[in-house]
């Protein structure tokens, strides 16, 4: 499974740079990951964080009371961390700080395997306690093959087993608990191999949740994103618009008496006309631009880091390209209405939405195949529509 999930990047080629690395993410599949790994983080830090102490019986019986008890502090300490981590409810919504707190999952144990080892090691051990000891030297396999519960790129599945990869190599250099060292290189390369195949299980989650998130995000007639992931995207860029100072336009488009169309010609015409219409749109747009159908024959432009003579100037370039035929031959035509965050101010990007959709209706009420854009207070619309 995992090797055709590869296989199967590997072929169509589009989908492979994402696996390998999170540089060309989108903003949705950023949050999407980051509110899983954090679940996950909360997951796997609470298993952990109940099972740690079990051990201190164990180490009790087996070892010296002097060596005992750093080991009950260590596994106190340990699961008090895990704890922490399991309990932390606060929201993480970006990327870095999910990365940071799978680094503090991973950095507990690491650091618990670092401390423990030189205390463990030399102890004059017999059968016994060499079979519990196996249980500290063996830590780094078990965290290695514990990334495969997080959906990770290769970059990011290489990253995060590296400091366990380093601690045990680094143990090995000093003494290995339980085998001699040209043993300790084999496990070594076995830990490795354990990364990678924790890896490819990681990458195959993340294809997975990419390829949900593919179909659940775009609405299947006509290509463009949903309007829940429509919201949810303009909610971010909004925010990052905010925190940036930088423009966002919003481009709200009504097909002008799409209604008919289905009455009088069925909803087989209606829908290759909307094809028509959200093709047009979409090929004008740049890459970092957004189409989301808003409902029925309403398309909805996100445009980010654009003010609004960069918004007019698509519109009408829309405009020229036109917005397909109607069956009967005549040109489909539409209201427009634009509104930019840093000029309008809205409170949210409700009350942007709303704006540009309110434009848009006067663009319907003035008699359609028109253009309402931003205004100042008292002024005509920042540049007169001209019908089609």
């Amino acid at each position: 499974m995992l090797t055709d999930t590869l296989l199967a990047a590997f072929v169509r080629g589009d989908e492979l740079p994402d696996l390998i690395h999170p540089a060309g993410h989108t903003p949705i599949l950023h949050r999407r990951r980051a509110a899983m790994i954090q679940s996950r983080v909360r997951m796997v830090a609470m298993v952990f964080g109940v099972l740690t102490p079990l051990w201190i019986a164990i180490d009790v019986t087996v070892f010296d009371w002097s060596l005992a008890v750093w080991l009950i502090a260590l596994r106190l300490a340990a699961s008090a961390a895990f704890l922490t981590l399991a309990f932390d409810r606060r929201s993480c919504e970006d990327l870095a700080g999910a990365w940071r707190r799978l680094a503090a999952l991973l950095a507990i144990p690491t650091l618990f395997f670092a401390i423990s080892h030189p205390l463990l090691y030399g102890q004059g051990m017999d059968d016994l306690r060499i079979a519990v000891s196996a249980g500290y030297g063996y830590l780094p396999f078990v965290m290695v093959a514990g990334l495969s519960v997080f959906p990770l790129t290769a970059v990011e599945g290489a990253v995060f087993a590296a400091p366990m990869l380093a601690a045990h190599l680094a143990a090995g250099f000093y003494g290995s608990l339980v085998m001699p060292f040209p043993s300790y290189i084999s496990a070594l390369w076995l830990l490795a191999l354990i990364a990678v195949v924790a890896t490819l299980a990681a990458i195959s989650q993340l294809h997975f949740m990419v390829a949900l998130l593919e179909q659940a995000s775009h609405d299947a007639l006509t290509g463009a994103f949903s309007r829940r992931i429509g919201e949810e995207l303009l909610k971010l860029q909004v925010a990052h618009a905010e925190r940036a100072a930088q423009p966002l336009s919003a481009i709200f488009v009504d097909l002008d008496d799409f209604k008919a169309v289905n009455d009088r010609f069925g909803h087989d015409e209606g829908d290759r006309v909307l094809r028509h219409a959200a093709n047009t749109i979409r090929s004008l747009l740049r890459q970092s631009d957004a189409l989301v159908r808003w409902g029925g024959e309403e398309f909805l432009v996100i445009m980010p880091d654009t003010p609004v003579e960069g918004a007019m100037i698509a519109v009408e370039r829309m405009r020229r390209a036109g917005f397909g035929k109607r069956p009967d031959g005549a040109s489909q035509t539409a209201s427009i209405g634009i509104a930019e965050q840093n000029v309008d101010r809205p409170a949210d990007w409700e009350a942007l939405v709303e704006l540009a959709d309110h434009r848009m209706y006067r663009a319907k009420q003035d008699g359609k195949n028109r253009v309402v854009g931003v205004e100042a207070t008292g002024a005509p619309p920042l540049r007169p529509a001209a019908a089609g």
